[in-house]
C-alpha cells in the first residue's frame, strides 16, 4: 500500500558518495520476495561473465574487492558518456543520450591513471572488481532484513553535486557538471544554489514550519548547506543522532545526514565516512550501523523510514543499462548551469539503496525504477505535500514498501560490526599549487563562504566574496577553510 499521512511521522535519509550498485552488491546473492509480485526472486547482480575491453584486452568482473583504488575513478558528464556508450561516444547537446552498451568503464579509467605517471602497477580491471557480501557485513544486514532497491539509478550520468540536488529538489536547476568556484560565485554569491521550484526543505517548511525538518553531519561542511535557506545553525553533528531521538520529542518530519568527506581540500578523502573510492569502506559502514541503530532504538522507530543510497556510481562498473525518464522541466536546455546541453532524460548508473522500516517485510527485494527524485517523492507522499517537478511527480515512492500492517517485532537492536579493512596506502602526491577547480573542492569553498557569511557582520560581503574569488590553488583552499572551520568551532 502506498504511504499516507498519518503512517509514517519521521523520514531519514544517508546519502553517500561514488559507489555502484555492482560494485557493493553484485556479488551478494541476496534472495527473497519480490516487492511486486510476492515471488521468489534474487537481486539483479553479476554472473561473472560480464566485461569490458581495452587496448585489446578483455577485463572481467572479479570478487573480493581489494582496497584502496589507487586513483580516484572519474565520473565528470563526459566521463560517464564514455562508461556507457564506449570510447567514440558523442553527446549532441539537446538530444538523446548516444546508445547505451556500458562497455567504457575500463577505458575511462585507465584515462583517470594519466596523471599517475610514476605508478608502475597499473591495473585497469580493478575498476570491475566487486565486494563481496563478507566485506559489508552492515550494508548486507540492511539489504536482507528490510528491502534492497536494484533498479535505483543516480538521476542523471554525471557527478556528485547535481545528483545530490535531485535528492533535495527533484532537478538540478539544469546543472549537468561540478561547477567551477568562478560559477559559484558569480551565480549564486551570497544566498546560496536555488531551485526554480524551490527544494523539499522549502516545501515542507511551507507546510508544517520551522520544526519541520532537521540536518545532522559528520563534518562541518555539508553539500546541503550549499542551499539558500539552509544556515549554519541548522547543522547538527551526527553524534547527537541517538541521544536526540531518544529525548522523545522529536517533531522534525524529514532528517537529512551527509557524511564526513574527510579530507576534501586534496581530493584524498582519506579519514571520513563517505565511502568515497579514495577512502576505505569501513567508515561508511560505522556510519550506517550508527544511523541505524540510532534510529531503532528510539521511541520514533515503529513510525519511522529510513532510505539509505549513493548519490552517484564513481565510475565504478555497473551492467545493467539505465532507462529514461521525465525531464524535471523545470529549466530549459542551454540555461546558465547548462554545460552540455543536458535534457535530463537520461537516468545515471544503478546505486545500492537499501529501505529500511519494522512495517517492511524481511527479505524484501524492489526491482522497481527509483532515482534520488523519489525521495522528495517519498517525502511527498507521506506528509501531502505537492510535487516539485515532473521528475518527482512521475517517480515511484518508497513509501510502497511499507506492506506490513504493524511494526515487526523481529528487527535487529544492532547490526554486525564492519568487516576489517587493510592499511591505506599513500595517495598519489597532490600538490598545493593544482588549481582549486577540481571535482568539489569548489563546492566546499562555497560552503565555507556562506558558514562565514553567517558569522561575520554583514558589511564584510564584499570583502569575503573579494576573498574567496582571490583563491587560486589547494593551498589557499585548504588555509581558508582550516581558518572558517576555526571560527566555527
Amino acid at each position: 500500500m502506498a504511504v499516507v499521512a498519518g503512517e509514517i511521522t519521521n523520514i531519514f535519509v544517508l546519502l553517500l558518495e561514488n559507489r555502484s550498485f555492482d560494485h557493493m552488491l553484485g556479488f551478494s546473492s541476496i534472495t527473497g520476495t519480490d516487492a511486486v509480485t510476492g515471488g521468489a526472486t534474487k537481486v539483479e547482480g553479476l554472473s561473472g561473465e560480464e566485461r569490458n575491453s581495452h587496448r585489446g584486452a578483455w577485463h572481467y568482473v572479479r570478487s573480493p574487492f581489494h582496497e584502496p583504488i589507487p586513483v580516484d575513478p572519474a565520473h565528470e558528464f563526459l566521463d560517464v558518456l564514455e562508461q556507457l556508450c564506449g570510447t567514440q561516444a558523442v553527446y549532441a547537446p539537446g538530444k538523446n543520450y548516444p546508445k547505451i552498451n556500458n562497455s567504457g568503464f575500463v577505458s575511462d579509467y585507465a584515462h583517470s591513471h594519466s596523471k599517475d605517471e610514476g605508478n608502475a602497477t597499473r591495473n585497469y580491471g580493478q575498476i570491475m572488481h566487486g565486494f563481496t557480501a563478507e566485506q559489508l557485513p552492515v550494508l548486507n544486514a540492511l539489504a536482507r532484513n528490510f528491502a534492497v532497491c536494484d533498479g535505483w539509478h543516480a538521476s542523471l550520468p554525471g557527478p556528485t553535486f547535481p545528483n545530490r540536488l535531485f535528492a533535495m529538489g527533484a532537478s538540478s536547476a539544469g546543472l549537468d557538471h561540478s561547477p567551477a568556484t568562478a560559477e559559484l560565485l558569480t551565480w549564486e554569491t551570497f544566498d546560496g544554489f536555488v531551485f526554480p521550484h524551490g527544494s523539499i526543505f522549502d516545501a515542507l517548511k511551507d507546510q508544517y514550519g520551522e520544526e519541520a525538518w532537521r540536518i545532522y553531519a559528520g563534518s562541518r561542511f555539508p553539500l546541503v548547506s550549499a542551499l539558500k535557506g539552509i544556515s549554519l545553525t541548522d547543522i547538527r553533528g551526527v553524534d547527537h543522532l541517538a541521544n536526540d531521538l531518544r529525548a522523545g520529542a522529536y517533531p522534525y518530519r524529514f532528517t537529512w545526514i551527509e557524511p564526513d568527506y574527510g579530507d576534501m581540500v586534496f581530493g584524498t578523502f582519506r579519514g571520513g565516512t563517505s565511502q568515497h573510492a579514495m577512502d576505505n569502506v569501513a567508515g561508511g559502514e560505522k556510519l550506517i550501523k550508527q544511523v541505524y541503530e540510532a534510529i531503532r532504538n528510539s521511541p520514533l522507530w515503529e513510525s519511522s523510514l529510513l532510505i539509505v543510497t549513493w548519490d552517484e556510481h564513481g565510475g565504478f562498473y555497473d551492467h545493467v543499462a539505465p532507462g529514461t525518464v521525465a525531464a524535471p522541466a523545470d529549466t530549459r536546455v542551454g540555461s546558465k548551469y547548462n554545460k552540455y546541453g543536458f535534457t535530463f532524460r537520461q537516468l545515471g548508473v544503478r546505486v545500492p539503496a537499501v529501505v529500511v522500516s519494522p512495517r517492511i517485510a524481511r527479505g524484501t527485494i524492489d526491482h522497481r525504477l527509483y532515482d534520488h527524485s523519489s525521495i522528495p517523492k517519498t517525502i511527498e507522499m507521506a506528509f501531502g505535500l505537492k510535487s516539485l517537478t515532473q521528475r518527482d511527480a512521475a517517480a515511484n515512492s518508497a513509501g510502497a514498501l511499507l506492506t506490513l500492517p504493524a511494526a515487526r517485532n523481529d528487527t535487529q537492536e544492532t547490526l554486525p560490526q564492519p568487516a576489517p579493512t587493510g592499511e591505506l596506502v599513500p595517495p598519489p602526491t597532490q600538490s598545493g599549487e593544482e588549481s582549486v577547480d577540481s571535482g568539489n573542492l569548489p563546492l566546499f569553498l562555497h560552503v565555507a563562504m556562506r558558514h562565514e557569511l553567517a558569522i561575520s557582520h554583514p558589511d564584510q560581503k564584499q570583502a569575503i566574496l573579494g576573498r574567496v574569488q582571490a583563491i587560486k590553488t589547494r593551498a589557499q583552499a585548504a588555509q581558508y577553510i582550516g581558518e572558517i572551520a576555526s571560527r566555527i568551532r
